[in-house]
């Protein structure tokens, strides 16, 4: 079973490359993970909210606070490509001066596809921040089910940083996923892909974020990610991004209520159409950094 299962794949992986599918959605790779990312042109490598347990665990290190979150996305207004996501984070220790002394533990459910083709994850992650700097790690355990053709489990481990080169002003960040190049079937040595993904974000004053990225796959061309954030009271923000792999130009808001982070973010494909995300957050006794 094991040596045919890739090989009656290919017809439905065909279509799947049709959709845009390989490049526009999961894919089994890292992904995006909440609808501000999704609104910064997936520019998340130096973001430190919930969402960096996917995007980045090294951002889960400056969490003051225990969060949960919720996540749903539709790509091009297919069934068969959307994604649901629950996050939650919470510091170990005590919280000083703004940071857990122990670090920040994360964990991801998530569910992308349809009833012919699905993939599910369960990642645990790790931030710690000390001083200007900032790293992580990650674990996720993989299972991509196709109809009809039963099901392959994977586990891969990725590791991030993020650096303050400037103080409150430029931040990198760096994150690698599945270093181990976990395998998902013997045929063809098929593998979870590896991704490498870097960037910087320059904030010169509280209200503005600007972030570029780049984000390589093995077997794929460089996909160049810019976004820009604009806060235009302390409870609106406005955003803007694209995508050069895709082909995407993005956009969004985020509203913050006291404890209560709601951020929404749409993205157009000239080919393929409209996406849409949505992500809601909620942060216990603490603000967020």
């Amino acid at each position: 079973m094991k040596k045919h299962f890739m090989a009656k794949c290919y017809p439905i992986l065909s279509v799947l490359l049709l959709t845009g599918f390989i490049t526009h959605a999961q894919g089994s790779g890292p992904g995006v993970r909440g609808a501000r990312a999704a609104a910064l042109g997936h520019a998340s490598v130096t973001l430190n909210d919930v969402w960096a347990v996917g995007n980045n665990a090294a951002g889960l290190g400056q969490l003051s606070a225990p969060t949960a979150a919720v996540y749903a996305e539709n790509r091009y207004l297919l069934s068969a490509l959307n994604t649901v996501a629950l996050a939650v984070a919470a510091p170990l220790g005590k919280v000083e001066n703004g940071l857990a002394r122990r670090g920040v533990v994360g964990v991801e459910v998530q569910r992308f596809g349809g009833k012919l083709y699905s993939e599910q994850r369960i990642g645990a992650g790790y931030g710690y921040r000390g001083g200007l700097v900032s790293i992580g790690a990650r674990v996720d355990l993989l299972q991509l089910s196709i109809e009809g053709l039963g099901s392959r489990r994977a586990v891969a481990v990725s590791l991030g940083g993020q650096a303050e080169l400037v103080p409150k002003r430029l931040v990198f960040g760096a994150y690698l996923y599945n270093l181990n190049q976990a395998k998902l079937a013997e045929y063809q040595q098929e593998r979870v892909p590896t991704v490498l993904k870097a960037g910087l974000s320059y904030r010169p004053t509280a209200k503005v974020m600007l972030n570029i990225e780049t984000e390589k796959e093995v077997e794929q061309s460089a996909d160049f990610k810019a976004g820009v954030e604009y806060r235009v009271i302390d409870a609106l923000a406005l955003r803007a991004g694209l995508r050069t792999l895709t082909e995407e130009t993005t956009g969004g808001l985020g509203f913050r209520a006291g404890a209560l982070q709601i951020d929404y973010a749409a993205a157009w494909h000239a080919a393929l159409g409209l996406s849409q995300h949505l992500s809601i957050g909620l942060s216990f006794n603490a603000k967020q950094p």
